[in-house]
């Protein structure tokens, strides 16, 4: 059975998890999910309200 804290926290997912973002494997994942040309539109409709 799985270790847990007084909250109801999985220890070992937790390590799993800090490994894993040690390692970079979620800096990458973040990137594939953010769309640059969407965030550059947007951007530059901020921009454009601004002035």
């Amino acid at each position: 059975m799985a270790k847990k804290t007084k909250v109801g926290t999985d220890v070992d997912q937790v390590k799993k998890q800090n490994a894993q973002a040690q390692n970079g494997q979620f800096k990458t994942e973040f990137a594939e999910e953010t769309n640059v040309q969407s965030v550059r539109q947007q951007n530059q409709q901020s921009q454009a309200k601004k002035q």
